[in-house]
């Protein structure tokens, strides 16, 4: 079965396309955690090789609270994708909250060393009513 990518960006020739789940059996709404997990595809469209350097997420839950998250890579990784290549990761969020949404910005460095700010589409989270 092939996974539906429900939101995707462009930004000069790479795109980040985005699935999100809800996971009920990772979420206890009796105790204020609800959980998702997010599977991202990072694509090359250029015609030179780029290396995935930092990541920058903004989560805001259901009650506005926003919070920064900057690190080096994803899940451990820097990958470098040559032209028409492309990187899939699988992560997770959990939120204090049943509602909110993420989004933020991948920074590349493309082969002469110029960086390059990739943008990650906008998702919402979004239990289900049952969950909560």
């Amino acid at each position: 079965m092939k996974e539906l990518f429900q939101h995707a960006a462009n930004t000069d020739g790479i795109t980040v396309r985005v699935a999100v789940n809800f996971l009920p059996e990772q979420s206890r709404p009796q105790d204020g955690k609800w959980f998702w997990v997010y599977h991202i595809r990072i694509e090359n469209h250029r015609d030179e090789r780029v290396q995935l350097i930092t990541r920058h997420w903004r989560i805001t839950d259901g009650n506005g609270i926003v919070n920064i998250v900057d690190g080096e890579g994803v899940v451990g990784e820097q990958p470098t994708l040559a032209p028409g290549q492309s990187h899939d990761y699988v992560s997770g969020c959990p939120l204090a909250t049943p509602h909110g949404s993420m989004e933020g910005f991948y920074t590349f460095r493309r082969h002469g060393g110029d960086l390059l700010e990739v943008r990650i589409p906008f998702f919402p989270l979004a239990a289900p009513a049952t969950a909560g």
